[in-house]
């Protein structure tokens, strides 16, 4: 049987499978994308495939403390279209 992987969401704190996680990545570069298949380069972290959890994320400025920088409204936008 094979092993599904579990990552931890940054707002909930939830232990879930990958698959119902979506991964946001600080590229190298610097910027912030959505990476839906989990394989950009650069320091990535996971949050629920779940609108209510995206409004916490925004409320509390859970993306911005991670990843050490200002997030664009377009990004949380574009968060919104994957869940």
């Amino acid at each position: 049987m094979k092993q599904v992987p579990l990552r931890r969401c940054l707002v909930s704190g939830e232990t879930l499978p990958k698959k119902d996680m979506l991964r946001i990545v600080k590229t190298p570069e610097g910027a912030l994308k959505v990476d839906p298949t989990g394989k950009l380069n650069g320091h990535g972290g996971y949050i629920k495939k779940d609108v209510a959890v995206l409004e916490i994320a925004i409320k509390k400025h859970i993306l911005e403390k991670t990843f050490a920088m200002a997030v664009a409204p377009e990004l949380y936008e574009e968060i919104r279209r994957y869940l």
